[in-house]
């Protein structure tokens, strides 16, 4: 079938018998009363449902699905996690999938929906691209909450002498708006406040949602949400979301978005869509909780980490996994795109595709290293799309074969489960094979300094790591705030694997540049930005939301897809 002729997203999903959830429920060992029904299709856990299930035994295994250095194209991973699942389901094991939340930014931004493609998607989509159980919804009016409190502290007499140039906490909103990147607030008039700078983030990037996803319960989400820090005082104290007596209305507002949501794949694999922190400056991953429910309700758990393996990987290794959720297998997935992206500079691509697509191999290579120095037995995920020819195929194969790297090619977009039947076999025996245990980066006993340096040399492939002058303050600041012993979550750009989006390959002779660092002490990591960051995505001259709209006869949403 060429590509033209391929089907849309959309009308492959019209075309599905939809599983009652109650059914797809079933197959995880869960009833109708362990459901909180949102229509025919997605549910949410009880809490009672919740804490049965932790009560179990993990005897499941996590399989992370991760890529080499991504490009525009992307690399496929939310497609291959979910048709993972359903490839394993074809072994005849009990499966599940675990993937993120989709943000409205992208949906109306760039990528338009986000919830796998073709024969390997998660339903309903439409729900899922859109407000869906209203999880991300909550964390934007909790965030907000928090800035509103805290400026009517400060309104209000300003008791705990809250420093304005030293307000950290601003505010979010999960539309694309580079308007309101850098914001004026409190003008008109004593009346409204006193006037401050302040600017808008977008939802996925606030510390609510990345303690959302890492909680594991109602307790520990209150203790998380207490110790956020939103200012500092004149003294240059800490001020938390405990001292502006924001905690309980916080986690009042996230105790019904702490429950994992489920849903079911195009095949009717039950699937867990939770949760949604940006790769950059959070763990880019789904959250802890529906990992530890999938781990004790199935026997293959397939999740995904945002970017390439040097940062979603890395993060899920050195911060999600120390929450009691290692994976036990990774799939690097690979594209021919990606390939000839990253060789393209050593070759002229125009007059050899070949030979650009092999020259990118270092590149692969580097994060397949990555994986097995971290104690997880690679399995690599050749994405095959329409225009991709035999030869480039095979030689991607031959490739990993004479390394003595497990590969398949994947056609899970295409065919569904059936289209990864032998990369689940590959992986299965990987898993069964496994002897060793999973190897963080760094122990987090390490100084903040030196937990950056390892990740940087050693999964990077940097010399070193240079830190500004503003970086060595904040270096100070954290150890004094005693969050010297906490993760590191390191922000860099997803275009390369060093600090410089332009260079492809495998960079050699660079320093990683350290120009600022924050403490998220609620998620429990410190975030170490490099280069620039935006938080606040800006819609491109022509949006994804443009080309949305309602049919007028059903009401269905037309051009998500």
């Amino acid at each position: 079938m060429d590509d033209d002729d391929f089907p849309t997203d959309a009308a492959i999903a019209e075309q599905v018998d939809r599983r009652p959830i109650e059914d797809v429920a079933g197959d995880l060992g869960l009833t109708a009363d362990d459901l909180e029904i949102r229509g025919d299709e997605v549910a949410k856990l009880t809490w009672p449902a919740v804490q049965r299930a932790l009560g179990r035994p993990a005897d499941g295994s996590l399989v992370l699905v991760t890529a080499m250095t991504p490009t525009r194209r992307g690399a496929g991973k939310t497609v291959t996690t979910v048709g993972l699942g359903q490839a394993f389901a074809r072994l005849g094991e009990d499966s599940a999938v675990a993937i993120r939340e989709p943000s409205l930014g992208p949906v109306f931004g760039i990528k338009g929906g986000a919830a796998g493609g073709g024969y390997s998607q998660v339903l309903p989509m439409e729900e899922i691209n859109l407000h869906f159980t209203g999880d991300i919804h909550a964390v934007t009016a909790a965030h907000n909450l928090v800035s509103a409190m805290l400026d009517a502290h400060r309104h209000h007499g300003n008791g705990l002498d809250v420093d304005p140039d030293r307000v950290t906490w601003g505010r979010v909103l999960d539309v694309n708006d580079r308007a309101l990147r850098e914001t004026v607030v409190g003008l008109g008039g004593s009346a409204n406040g006193p006037p401050r700078e302040d600017g808008f983030s977008i939802t996925a990037s606030s510390e609510l949602m990345a303690v959302l996803t890492l909680a594991t319960d109602i307790e520990d989400l209150r203790e998380r949400v207490a110790r956020i820090v939103v200012a500092y005082d004149t003294d240059g104290e800490p001020v938390t979301v405990d001292d502006i007596e924001a905690t309980g209305s916080v986690v009042a507002l996230l105790k019904d978005a702490l429950r994992p949501n489920l849903v079911q794949t195009i095949e009717g694999t039950p699937a867990f869509v939770h949760g949604g922190p940006f790769a950059n400056i959070a763990t880019g991953t789904n959250s802890v909780l529906a990992d530890h429910v999938g781990l004790r309700l199935a026997d293959y758990l397939v999740t995904e980490a945002g970017f390439g393996a040097d940062l979603g990987a890395e993060k899920f290794v050195d911060i999600v996994a120390r929450e009691g959720v290692p994976p036990e297998a990774a799939v690097v997935v690979a594209t021919t795109d990606a390939l000839k992206h990253h060789g393209a500079p050593a070759v002229d691509a125009d007059e050899d595709s070949l030979s650009a697509l092999e020259a990118g191999f270092p590149n692969l290579d580097h994060h397949v290293d990555n994986v097995r120095s971290w104690g997880l037995p690679p399995v690599v995920a050749v994405n095959r799309f329409p225009d991709d020819t035999d030869e480039e195929v095979q030689a991607i194969v031959d490739h990993c074969e004479a390394r003595g790297v497990e590969v398949a090619v994947s056609t899970l977009h295409r065919d569904g489960g059936e289209g990864g039947v032998d990369l689940a076999e590959k992986v299965v025996a990987a898993v069964e094979a496994e002897t060793g245990r999973l190897q963080p980066v760094y122990d987090p006993s390490e100084d903040v300094k030196s937990k950056i340096r390892a990740v940087a040399t050693e999964v990077y492939g940097a010399d070193g790591v240079e830190f500004t002058s503003g970086a060595r303050t904040d270096l100070e600041d954290i150890r004094d705030l005693g969050l010297d012993d906490v993760p590191v979550c390191i922000s860099k750009t997803p275009s390369s694997l060093s600090d410089d989006p332009g260079k492809r390959g495998v960079p050699e002779d660079w320093e990683l540049t350290v120009r600022e660092l924050y403490p998220s002490a609620g998620a429990g990591f410190v975030v170490a930005l490099t280069g620039d960051v935006l938080t606040m995505p800006g819609l491109p001259s022509e949006p994804a939301a443009a080309d949305i709209t309602v049919d007028d006869e059903d009401g269905s949403v037309d051009g998500l897809f």
